[in-house]
């Protein structure tokens, strides 16, 4: 093939997860770019629910129209004790993965500069003028290319900066007998066996009979798929379910770490999503995150000739990322009770504000302070260290 069979394009976009398509859409809502040629390549097509995504929020957002379901009430509980959060102002949202896909192509579609094609990308390669993208198909360019393609082994192959997954199995229960609240989804529930990890139970009902019931670990290491359903079967179990049928299934992996995704970006290549780092490091919270960091990318394309290098910008969340991972990386044992020194007393809403990234320093201290003090005084030193060193 010649160079002038290579088909050339504005922006081209290498897998279309949460940040590509958040940003494409926000791209049309802004109509600062109907002259720009818009290329999306992923080889999955993004026909099936392939996984739920749950965030807080006070006011309307962009994706209500989406939103499956809300809870105003969130559980929190260890084997020690139980706690009821009201959420006001907030909101707990749910969006399934499918309804986001659909809602978004189907804008995306009315739009003749914007091109989705179920391509597997295999190469990408930045050249001074422009970025060459090979696909199994086919080949093009791109004045700037936006990659959320993560490649695992840049953050395992690395050992300056902890690595944890959140990794789960989660099954869409309908039971026979009445035992979810539908009006409170449980957050976390550490009261099953800790086993030397980060464990617990995520709970999103719909119905009194039907629920997302999700065993979660932030640790380093995967489990075998019987050990996840096993905990599962236990818990339905306990909350008091005779029987029960699984509607659907769910499974996933989210890279947990402050490696400096950033320092991956270049000239005209912008990683975004996980592979840039979009990932809440400390939660693995992906939606929100998401949200704002599309918003400022979309704003930041607006400036004449951007540079991607310039994009990203580190801020003090970083670091308090940063000092809860070295501490659940070393001792993964302390993560139920990291978690519930902060929720047995402290303010619901301030806690979700300071892991939403909007708290000022003061709010900042108020929220450190309710976690344990040794872990956090030995992970500060450490990080210290780490930051000279960056």
């Amino acid at each position: 093939m010649n160079s002038s069979q290579i088909q050339h394009f504005d922006y081209i976009f290498t897998g279309t997860g949460l940040a590509a398509l958040m940003t494409v859409y926000k791209m049309v809502l802004s109509g600062k770019f109907t002259d720009k040629s818009i290329l999306l390549l992923d080889e999955n097509a993004k026909k099936t629910n392939d996984r739920t995504w749950c965030f807080w929020a006070k006011e309307e957002t962009l994706w209500n129209s989406v939103i499956s379901k809300k809870w105003d009430s969130a559980l929190f509980a260890n084997e020690n004790f139980r706690r009821n959060l009201e959420l006001d102002p907030h909101q707990y949202n749910q969006i399934r993965g499918l309804d986001f896909y659909n809602f978004v192509f189907e804008t995306l579609s009315k739009h003749p500069n914007i091109t989705f094609l179920n391509e597997k990308v295999t190469d990408i390669n930045e050249l001074e003028t422009h970025v060459f993208v090979g696909t199994e198909a086919n080949r093009y360019t791109c004045d700037y290319l936006f990659n959320s393609i993560y490649t695992k082994a840049i953050v395992q192959n690395q050992t300056k900066y902890p690595v944890l997954q959140q990794h789960f199995i989660g099954w869409f229960i309908k039971s026979n007998n009445e035992i979810f609240n539908p009006e409170q989804a449980t957050f976390m529930d550490f009261s099953v066996e800790q086993r030397g990890n980060t464990r617990f139970m995520y709970v999103l009902p719909t119905s009194k009979t039907e629920a997302l019931v999700e065993y979660t670990l932030f640790s380093e290491n995967l489990l075998s798929k019987e050990e996840y359903e096993n905990e599962i079967q236990i818990y339905v179990r306990n909350l008091g379910a005779d029987q029960y049928e699984i509607t659907e299934k769910e499974q996933g992996s989210i890279p947990m770490t402050c490696y400096p995704f950033w320092k991956k970006n270049t000239k005209r290549v912008l990683n975004i999503g996980t592979a840039g780092g979009w990932t809440k490091a400390s939660t693995g919270y992906t939606f929100k995150n998401s949200d704002k960091k599309s918003s400022k990318l979309v704003e930041f394309l607006q400036n004449k000739n951007p540079k991607m290098a310039a994009f990203h910008k580190i801020n003090k969340f970083w670091f308090y990322d940063l000092l809860l991972l070295d501490i659940l990386y070393r001792h993964n044992e302390l993560g139920s009770s990291i978690f519930s020194s902060l929720f047995k007393k402290g303010n619901p809403a301030l806690i979700f504000k300071f892991l939403d990234e909007e708290t000022n320093f003061i709010e900042d201290v108020k929220v450190i302070l309710k976690c344990p003090k040794l872990p956090f005084l030995k992970a500060l030193f450490r990080v210290i260290f780490l930051s000279k060193q960056t």
